[in-house]
């Protein structure tokens, strides 16, 4: 398992043979607790403050974390980690983000259960500052422990936060891509691409840019549809509908297809005809069978 290498360091004589100095451990727990923590770090026996602000360094150089104390530098080696959070600390250490830990000194060392970003100096402040770091937290918390931790590939290139800009975008994928489903990940890696070109025209890279902003502030679920009832859902057709039996039965067929895949086909439903013929109770029909909020829009 690789260290954070940070800073890039050459391999010297001191560094030849690094080990890690933690373990990753799964956890699906949607918030921390100093009972579940979202990383451990080695006081060496002594009792931290309950609030520490530093910053993630390299623990190559046998530190994972250092804040000063009294004038002294105080440091302590990551014990374990979240799975879900190896990505985040990463990036934390690469931008050199200054943070504020909270945690609770236990038997085991340093449990860390909330981390916000803070000001400090001059160092470099990303995205939207504390918000965007706590939405990404927000998401992995949302998320499930992956199966696996080896990294991706790198990009081709608690508020209501949006992501917006490119870098908030750009940081989003590293720190939590792995929170989105395979397919919508790959589709926001191209258009973060074309976004991020200069071979294509301004009002493309716009369009690539406006598109994935608002696909990412989508809170993505990996099994987004649950299974669906088609008794209960042709007890509704028949509630709502009178006749229409063809219309009901594509309706069940598309039903059965979200229950082999748990989203939504790709071909879809279109309803065509004049007014007054039942369109709109249709889809009233299939939001209630979806369980999905329905509105009107007139055009």
């Amino acid at each position: 398992m690789p260290v954070f290498d940070f800073n890039h360091t050459p391999e010297t004589e001191d560094t030849k043979g690094a080990e890690c100095t933690y373990s990753i451990f799964y956890s699906d727990a949607p918030q921390a607790a100093p009972e579940q923590p979202i990383l451990v770090l080695d006081t060496k026996g002594q009792q931290w403050e309950h609030h520490t602000c530093g910053l993630f360094t390299n623990p190559v150089r046998g530190t994972a974390f250092e804040f000063k104390d009294g004038g002294e530098t105080v440091s302590g080696n990551i014990l374990k980690i979240d799975a879900r959070f190896v990505s985040l600390i990463r990036w934390l250490g690469e931008n050199h983000i200054n943070v504020r830990l909270s945690g609770e000194n236990r038997e085991e060392g340093y449990s860390v259960y909330r981390i916000r970003e803070t000001a400090f100096g001059g160092g470099t402040k990303l995205s939207a500052e504390d918000g965007f770091l706590q939405f990404m937290i927000e998401r992995l918390f949302a998320s499930s422990a992956p199966s696996e931790t080896e990294e991706e590939e790198e990009t081709e290139e608690g508020d209501d936060m949006k992501l917006t800009s490119l870098q908030s975008i750009t940081d989003f994928m590293t720190c939590a891509g792995k929170t989105l489903p395979d397919h919508i990940r790959l589709w926001a890696r191209r258009n973060l691409a074309v976004a991020k070109s200069h071979e294509v025209s301004p009002e493309e890279r716009r369009h690539a840019q406006r598109a994935l902003s608002i696909m990412m502030n989508v809170r993505w679920k990996h099994d987004y549809f649950e299974a669906i009832d088609p008794v209960e859902a042709r007890r509704i057709l028949d509630e709502e509908l009178y006749g229409m039996e063809r219309v009901k039965q594509r309706i069940i067929e598309t039903i059965i297809q979200i229950n082999r895949t748990h989203t939504l086909p790709a071909y879809g439903l279109l309803l065509v005809g004049p007014a007054g013929t039942g369109k709109s109770q249709i889809a009233y029909a299939v939001a209630r069978i979806l369980k999905l909020p329905w509105t009107t829009l007139d055009m």
